[in-house]
């Protein structure tokens, strides 16, 4: 669900809320070492978010938020914020490229530049997050 987020509607929050959960706490928050990404730069993405990116001149950036059932990927265009709300059974992460990971969910895909170390721990830090809390599989049982 790609929304813009620049204002405060409860309508659009709740929405969000109920794909990806609340927020996290304060205390898990801290527990976990943190639920943000460092700003990461977007390299490629699909045609719906790249028309939004192309309206400014400014570098296109984004970040994540990890929820306890999703993340949030946000970015700004024309001083407008975007958020691509992603629950975590439609995630797809791919780490193409040297240093290059895909966001995907559905038809909607951002490629972001992972050349720091923060960036690539984030990564990793989410896809623990998503493995240990996915739904038992049948294989499983």
């Amino acid at each position: 669900m790609l929304v813009n987020v620049s204002y405060n509607d409860k309508k659009i929050t709740k929405k969000i809320d109920e794909e990806v959960g609340n927020p996290f706490k304060l205390k898990q928050r801290w527990a976990m070492g943190g639920i943000g990404s460092p700003k990461m730069e977007i390299t490629s993405s699909s045609l719906e978010i790249r028309n939004l990116l192309i309206l400014d001149n400014n570098l296109d950036s984004c970040n994540i938020e990890l929820r306890p059932k999703g993340i949030i990927l946000r970015f700004r265009s024309l001083l407008e914020t975007f958020a691509l709300v992603i629950p975590f059974y439609k995630l797809s992460i791919y780490k193409g490229d040297i240093g290059i990971y895909s966001v995907y969910r559905d038809h909607h895909f951002v490629k972001v530049k992972a050349d720091t170390k923060a960036v690539q721990k984030f990564f990793k830090k989410l896809m623990d997050y998503k493995a240990d809390n996915l739904p038992t599989s049948i294989d499983d049982l």
